[in-house]
């Protein structure tokens, strides 16, 4: 073989080395989302550039506050970013005056931008509750009153194996980066 044969071969080869590593780092370790939408201000913002984590939740469950990303199953290529408020098992509830309760004891939290104004479409309204399977989450945006969330039948509770990752760090804008708190 030629030297400009062997050069094009290892060229290829590489090119091909790193598409695989890419595609491997994209889908089991890490990937980059943005923000789209005020639903989680004021701990995100509209254009904050996030990198999400996968390989956390392959070996532990995810947690309470976590912020997690996963498909909105009704809209192609469309992902939303909420906290998780109700764990596998749990009842939530969220009474008149907008407080939130796990199995009747008050969720203590403040990630919340606002008191939560009840809707007559959140399937909690009105005394309702939501009891969660085995393996279902409840989120919520912690812009309340600007989220659809777990409240809505349009998103519902959300399955672990829809679980995309959890947000890890944000990267754009460079004056607020950093790691986002739980």
């Amino acid at each position: 073989m030629n030297e400009r044969l062997k050069e094009t071969i290892k060229t290829l080869l590489y090119f091909l080395l790193v598409l695989l590593m890419t595609w491997f780092v994209i889908t089991y370790i890490g990937q980059r989302v943005e923000v789209d939408g005020r639903s989680m201000e004021n701990t995100l913002h509209d254009g904050d550039n996030l990198i999400i984590e996968k390989l956390s939740y392959r070996f532990d469950d995810p947690e309470r506050f976590d912020v997690i990303v996963f498909p909105f199953r009704y809209q192609k290529n469309t992902k939303y970013i909420k906290r998780i408020i109700g764990l596998p098992g749990e009842t939530v509830k969220i009474d008149d005056e907008g407080q939130i309760y796990i199995n009747d004891v008050l969720l203590k939290e403040n990630y919340g931008k606002e008191v939560i104004i009840p809707r007559e479409s959140d399937r909690t309204f009105n005394g309702g509750s939501v009891t969660l399977g085995e393996d279902e989450y409840f989120v919520m945006g912690d812009n309340r009153n600007n989220s659809s969330d777990s409240r809505a039948e349009a998103v519902g509770n959300i399955n672990r194996k829809d679980i995309l990752g959890k947000v890890w760090i944000r990267i754009w804008p460079l004056n607020q980066m950093g790691s986002i708190d739980k």
